[in-house]
């Protein structure tokens, strides 16, 4: 949906801004807006963490909504956390466009109905070889990428993972430590257990 032309996007911030990212990139905000943004649309900075949400009647005039990574637990049951799973279901029957990163990944398979836990393998840090699964195509999340590549190596920062994703959803990719590093559910849900939006020096 597009308001006077402009797209609008919600970000859900799930963790504090570092004292690196204020100092290089003026907050986390800014990381994503790098990654993800495109001139002539509006993103909207919710901090989850802090208890900041969207106005619930108000979400039909987002285009779609990016969860970001968390020192949380997707498990946990802190007030924002659970708060959280409610507003992604929502979404979720709206059919908005949603995109999970590695704590939101793993808060929409929770949400949607999946299982999610500490890491079998444990910690997971740095640069990982993540294999796109043949004949899985991650829906609109790709259309201007053109041909789908085997693989792709992106920066993972994590010790919880997703167990089993929720009824009616595919898993698009996976690693050598982490059977789930990507999935979709229908042309709106995508989950990333990496990290799309940083690069080395944002770490």
């Amino acid at each position: 949906m597009e308001i006077g032309g402009e797209k609008r996007y919600a970000l859900f911030l799930a963790a504090k801004d570092s004292d690196y990212a204020k100092r290089v990139y003026g907050g986390y905000y800014n990381v994503f807006l790098a990654a993800f943004g495109e001139e002539g649309e509006r993103w909207d900075l919710y901090r989850v963490i802090d208890g900041e949400f969207p106005d619930m009647n108000k979400l039909h005039k987002y285009d779609g909504f990016v969860v970001s990574g968390s020192p949380s637990d997707a498990y946990g049951n802190d007030y924002w956390v659970l708060n959280l799973c409610l507003l992604l279901q929502k979404l979720h029957a709206m059919k908005k466009k949603v995109l999970g990163i590695c704590f939101g990944h793993q808060l929409l398979c929770r949400a949607l109905g999946g299982k999610v836990g500490k890491a079998y393998t444990g910690w997971d840090v740095g640069l990982r070889k993540v294999n796109i699964l043949k004949d899985s195509a991650p829906c609109c999340f790709v259309d201007d990428l053109g041909e789908i590549p085997t693989s792709v190596s992106i920066i993972e920062i994590h010790q919880d993972e997703v167990y089993e994703v929720p009824l009616g959803a595919e898993v698009i990719a996976c690693s050598d430590k982490t059977g789930v590093e990507m999935f979709t559910i229908g042309d709106h849900i995508l989950g990333i257990q990496g990290h799309p939006e940083y690069t080395k020096d944002s770490l």
